[in-house]
């Protein structure tokens, strides 16, 4: 899913910052009451004071896509 968004120009992660490269759920979204799975399969997006609002509508627009597409190749 990571590279499907890279390639579509969106950059995110699957950790927080302070733990980049490390394989473990979120320890913020445990913390928050949330699933181990859920905590794992999570992506953050980081929005900067140059970010726009058509930024916003780009990942929004890309998501989807993205997630079936990344689904269906783990199906096969």
């Amino acid at each position: 899913l990571l590279m499907l968004l890279d390639a579509r120009g969106i950059e995110c992660s699957t950790g927080s910052a302070c733990s980049a490269g490390v394989p473990q759920a979120s320890h913020v979204l445990l913390a928050m009451g949330r699933a181990e799975a859920e905590a794992r399969s999570s992506l953050r997006f980081s929005l900067g004071h140059s970010s726009t609002e058509s930024d916003a509508e780009a990942v929004v627009a890309a998501i989807g896509p993205c997630v079936e597409r990344a689904r269906a190749a783990t199906a096969r």
